[in-house]
C-alpha cells in the first residue's frame, strides 16, 4: 500500500517512533498510541495523531485497528495480548499487520563465548525455551495470513543510531555505554567473543516502509546489515568515552546481577547471527550503514 492511515503502537518508543516518522515523510497518515498524557502534544508536534491508551486496553486497540488501513505493532515483541486483540479486530479484513520481533530468537546462551556461525534466515524451528513464547507470537502472526490478514513480521538485529521520533536511544549500545561509565571501562560477558548482527535505525525504518508497500501476506524478515563481536563494541565505547580502550569481563552470574537474566544471557552474552537476504531480494531493501564500530567512534 502506497498511502493510507496507519495505527502504530509504541509510537513514543525507539522503533515505533522512527517508523512513524519515516512513514509520515512518505505521505502516510499516522495515529500513534501513547501511555502518558504528557506525550500526546509531543506526538502531535511530529504530525502524529495521538491516542491515549495502553497496549492491553482491548477497546482502544480494537477501535484503532479497525479504523486504520494498516497496523504496526512496535510496542512489545513479547506481549501476546495486544497481538491477539489486533488479530481478532481485523480478522477477515485483508488489512495489514506488521509485528515487530527481535533477533534474540536466534540467540544462544554462550555467556560471551564465540558460538557456531549458524546464520538464520527464517524463524528458528526449535528456539531455546526462553524464546519459545516470542517465536509462538511471531508464528501466530504469520499464520494469520490464513485468516485474510496481510500479516508480516520484521525481526531486527542489534539496532544502533539516533531514533527519528521522540525516543532517541536503542537498548544494547546505550546500556553498554551506561555500564562503561560505572566501571570506567568497556564491560562484556565472559571473553566478549560473542557476535551479533546489527542494523542502523534509519535503515530499519526504511524496511518497514518497503514491507508496508510490497511484502506478501505471511512474510518474515530479519533486519541486519553487518555484525560485530561484543568485545569490539565495548572497546569502541571505552575509547569513545575516554577510557583508552580499557575493558573488563564479567562472569555470567555477575552480568545477571548487573543487568538481569534476559539482558545478560540474550541481549549481551549471546551470539545472534541472522541474514536479511530475503528482505533484500523480495523487497529491494538497500541498507546504507554498515559499520557499528565507526558509528560508536
Amino acid at each position: 500500500m502506497k498511502t493510507g492511515k496507519i495505527f502504530v503502537t509504541g509510537a513514543t518508543g525507539y522503533i515505533g517512533g522512527s517508523v512513524a516518522v519515516q512513514l509520515l515523510k512518505n505521505g502516510y497518515t499516522i495515529t500513534g498510541l501513547a501511555r502518558k498524557e504528557a506525550d500526546l502534544p509531543r506526538l502531535e508536534a511530529l504530525g502524529i495523531t495521538p491516542i491515549l491508551g495502553d497496549i492491553n486496553a482491548v477497546k482502544v486497540i480494537t477501535e484503532q485497528a479497525q479504523a486504520a488501513d494498516a497496523i504496526i505493532n512496535a510496542a512489545s515483541a513479547d506481549n501476546p495480548f495486544v497481538v491477539s486483540t489486533i488479530l481478532d479486530a481485523i480478522a477477515g479484513s485483508g488489512k495489514t499487520l506488521i509485528h515487530t520481533s527481535g533477533s534474540s530468537i536466534a540467540g544462544d546462551k554462550a555467556a560471551g563465548a564465540h558460538g557456531p556461525r549458524i546464520r538464520y534466515e527464517e524463524i528458528p524451528e526449535e528456539p531455546r525455551l526462553e524464546k519459545a513464547a516470542r517465536v509462538a507470537i511471531d508464528s501466530t502472526v504469520i499464520k494469520a495470513a490464513e485468516k485474510n490478514i496481510r500479516s508480516i513480521v520484521i525481526c531486527p538485529a542489534m539496532i544502533y543510531g539516533a531514533g527519528l521520533g521522540l525516543h532517541k536511544d536503542s537498548i544494547q549500545v546505550p546500556l553498554l555505554a551506561q555500564t562503561a561509565r560505572q566501571y570506567n571501562a568497556g564491560v562484556f560477558v565472559g571473553v566478549g567473543a560473542n557476535v551479533w548482527s546489527n542494523v542502523h535505525i534509519e535503515d530499519l525504518a526504511q524496511l518497514y516502509l518497503l514491507a508496508l508497500q510490497k511484502a506478501p501476506a505471511g512474510a518474515f524478515y530479519f533486519a541486519e546489515n553487518g555484525e560485530a563481536a561484543l568485545f569490539d563494541i565495548v572497546s569502541a565505547i571505552s575509547r569513545q568515552l575516554g577510557y583508552d580502550g580499557k575493558t573488563q569481563g564479567l562472569s555470567i552470574d555477575e552480568a545477571i546481577a548487573l543487568w538481569g537474566a534476559e539482558a545478560a544471557h540474550f541481549g549481551l552474552g549471546s551470539n545472534s547471527y541472522v541474514s536479511a537476504a530475503k528482505a533484500r531480494q523480495e523487497l529491494g531493501w538497500q541498507p546504507n550503514a554498515r559499520d557499528i564500530l565507526k558509528h560508536i567512534s
